[in-house]
């Protein structure tokens, strides 16, 4: 997912898990359980109902997020993706992202949804337990983002690798209709860690409303106020809806 850097500036610079890693951990086990059982109740019909992404429907949605579970079961794994991604960018141009998240719906396409879900239960416990044993000295390395600027790794275990499902959790629901969970507890945690993000990102006052068991209150200084769901917001900031405008234009990474 880019290039490592281990200059001075960049780690001073370079974005960093707001979260515990316990804490993230704890996110990570349940999302995934949320991402399970909200993939074992999609119906025959809805695996190919369009999704935000509009190059993917539900079934090459859920196709990329097994492959993101996928890459971080083994280190071979992962280094697989990544070197096929590298390849892949460089032939065709665009971002190395692009490339591994496209190659990730290609290499899972001969599986069945219900294989999909099936392999995505049965990875996930163990994609948990490589992030949580990820080691210090690996968490405090950076990355270049290609287009987020300096990450730690760290920040892409604890962060990035959680808020990638939810996020496409949010997609699902809404290219189904089936609900969307929303508790204090996960969801409110993981739109709380957005909101600060955001709101550090932008350095502007604001008041910011969001309803809900997921949402909150929000506020620094007198700024104007926004009020959303809180599953909007995020993807507002996402960049999912065009024309967004004023501080819901500052976009945070999913």
């Amino acid at each position: 997912m880019g290039t490592t850097s281990q200059t001075p500036t960049a780690r001073e610079n370079a974005r960093r898990s707001q979260l515990d890693h316990d804490s993230a951990m704890r996110l990570a086990t349940t999302e995934y359980a949320r991402v399970s059982e909200l993939l074992g109740r999609v119906t025959p019909e809805q695996w190919s109902a369009q999704t935000d992404c509009p190059a993917w429907d539900v079934r090459a949605m859920a196709g990329h997020m097994l492959g993101m579970v996928q890459m971080v079961t083994s280190v071979p794994e992962l280094m697989r993706q990544q070197l096929t991604a590298t390849r892949r960018a460089k032939h065709d141009g665009g971002f190395q992202i692009d490339a591994l998240t496209a190659w990730q719906v290609e290499k899972n396409l001969t599986l069945t949804p219900d294989e999909v879900v099936r392999e995505y239960r049965r990875l996930s416990p163990r994609a948990v337990r490589n992030r949580r044993r990820s080691p210090a000295f690996l968490r405090n390395r950076t990355m270049q983002d290609e287009t987020d600027g300096q990450w730690t790794f760290g920040y892409l275990l604890d962060v990035i690798l959680t808020r990638d499902p939810f996020m496409h959790r949010i997609d699902i629901s809404r290219a189904t209709g089936l609900p969307m969970v929303a508790t204090a507890e996960h969801e409110g945690t993981i739109v709380d860690d957005v909101v600060h993000e955001w709101a550090q990102r932008h350095g502007e006052p604001y008041t910011l409303e969001l309803s809900g068991p997921a949402g909150g209150h929000w506020q620094a200084g007198d700024g104007d106020r926004i009020a959303l769901d809180p599953f909007e917001f995020c993807r507002a900031v996402s960049g999912r809806i065009p024309g967004t405008a004023g501080q819901l234009a500052t976009e945070v990474p999913f």
